[in-house]
């Protein structure tokens, strides 16, 4: 096979595998921090969707805070890729054409801020992973002394700028003293409150620059920046070969940047943007005044549940979601950490029965092969927002978590072995455990480095926790 995906050989592909709208109609009216493969199977899905239903030209360029070699590929075709949904009852394939433009933050500096100061763009999202938000663990605002933060920080104008905190930041200052329209900047990553945790670190970069003008930009950016809260789902499994083996043969030509996801989306924003949007109710996404009962309920049940899942499974040596779930133990955790996590969940979100019905089928889906590890890395952060907030409410109220009791062993006893999944805290976690260090010690200084130190200080958790050792490093899962 030799010809390559773009939007020449784009004419050869039948009608049903080409992309909903013409992406020559469309024009940069989106930007996009993060060019992974989750954006691509969802809000790129859902812009698309809009653009084609409502007629309006709302294309995206996605901004690559590192990945360069992904900006070129992408370029190479037009900005074109495949998106296969993995079904039961059999693949479906087709082109994503809604993404218009790619650039790599670092070498494109430039351009990332001639886009965030061009008046036609009105929305901003992001896909950078909790780390990419930088935040104290202790404080919850912009961790200044974070080596990359505070490079950013002493940047000259003519630097460039490695976090999208401060790309962001300076963007946004820039459009401000420009006098150009308001804009929304949504955050569509896996935290609480996501969109006060986006602007709190926005505007502490803001506060903590030298730019003279610091005060005046942050008066501006009160009344013209909205930054609304998201709750986003669908599963993403990293793309493997057999993936694009898969995706040439459905296309009859080279994709280099193929996406694969489960057939099940979910986008429910906050109504808060203060321009123009693109109309993705027209797809489905749901506009709420509060995200919260959606937000915490995908936390701790779906994105809990999973972590659950890749840790225990990790114990037992298994490499995948559905594998999980087909072990004696996989529905039974499932269903009980939903059980014991819905009396913390505020009214007006899903039925936490029926969602955790839902998530069995979605885990179970044979089509699938989301991994563990995928899931299990940068632990450090994703448990501190889906296990640990609803430990405190369980704990405060006198209720019992063995469940989640479990999950942090397992993930204590992932943190001990060689093969640990990657963790931006790897280091400190590492220096957690020793032959002389009694293992309640091991799991309360684990709690510390996750800055926790409430529940370090909790010696019935972190024994409960402790017992639960012996039997991990067996390979055995009691629930």
């Amino acid at each position: 096979m030799s010809a390559s995906l773009n939007r020449t050989t784009l004419s050869r592909l039948p009608a049903a595998l080409r992309p909903a709208v013409d992406p020559a109609e469309l024009r940069t009216r989106v930007v996009h921090f993060g060019l992974g493969a989750f954006h691509r199977a969802h809000q790129a899905v859902y812009t698309e969707q809009a653009a084609a239903r409502s007629g309006e030209p709302w294309g995206i360029t996605a901004i690559a805070p590192r990945s360069a070699q992904t900006v070129s590929a992408l370029r190479d075709q037009d900005c074109l890729y495949s998106l296969t949904e993995r079904r039961p009852e059999g693949n479906r394939t087709r082109v994503v054409g809604s993404v218009v433009g790619a650039l790599a933050m670092g070498p494109d500096a430039k351009a990332v801020d001639t886009l965030l100061a061009d008046p036609e763009v009105t929305v901003v999202t992001l896909t950078v992973t909790e780390k990419g938000y930088h935040r104290s663990p202790r404080t919850g605002g912009l961790d200044t002394a974070a080596a990359p933060v505070a490079a950013d920080l002493r940047a000259g104008p003519d630097d460039r700028l490695t976090t999208v905190v401060g790309r962001l930041a300076a963007g946004l200052a820039a459009r401000m003293r420009a006098g150009a329209p308001p804009i929304t900047v949504a955050s569509c990553d896996n935290m609480a409150d996501n969109g006060a945790a986006l602007a709190r670190v926005v505007h502490d970069f803001v506060r903590a620059s030298a730019w003279p003008d610091r005060s005046k930009v942050l008066d501006r950016m009160a009344g013209a920046v909205a930054f609304p809260a998201t709750v986003v789902d669908r599963i993403v499994p990293a793309t493997d070969e057999a993936d694009r083996a898969s995706a040439d043969a459905a296309l009859g030509v080279r994709d280099a940047l193929p996406v694969t996801a489960e057939p099940y989306r979910q986008w429910v924003l906050q109504d808060s943007f203060a321009a123009p949007r693109p109309p993705w109710e027209r797809d489905g996404a749901l506009f709420v005044p509060d995200v919260t009962p959606y937000q915490l309920t995908k936390l701790r049940l779906l994105n809990g549940s999973h972590s659950a899942l890749a840790h225990l499974g990790a114990a037992a040596g298994l490499t995948t979601v559905a594998e999980a779930m087909a072990a004696d133990w996989g529905e039974r955790l499932v269903r009980t950490l939903c059980a014991e996590v819905a009396p913390t969940l505020p009214a007006g979100g899903p039925d936490p029965a029926a969602y955790a019905d839902d998530l069995v089928v979605r885990f179970r889906n044979p089509a699938m092969r989301h991994l563990l590890r995928q899931i299990g890395s940068d632990a450090s952060l994703k448990v501190t927002e889906r296990w640990l907030p609803a430990l405190r409410t369980l704990r405060a109220a006198g209720r019992n978590a063995p469940v989640l009791e479990l999950a942090l062993a397992a993930w204590a006893f992932g943190t001990s072995r060689n093969d640990a999944p990657a963790d931006p805290a790897s280091a400190s976690l590492a220096t957690c455990w020793g032959p002389a260090i009694r293992p309640a010690d091991s799991v309360r200084a684990l709690l510390h480095v996750l800055g926790a130190a409430d529940l370090a200080d909790d010696d019935a958790l972190t024994a409960a926790v402790a017992d639960r050792l012996p039997a991990l490093r067996a390979g055995h899962i009691e629930i």
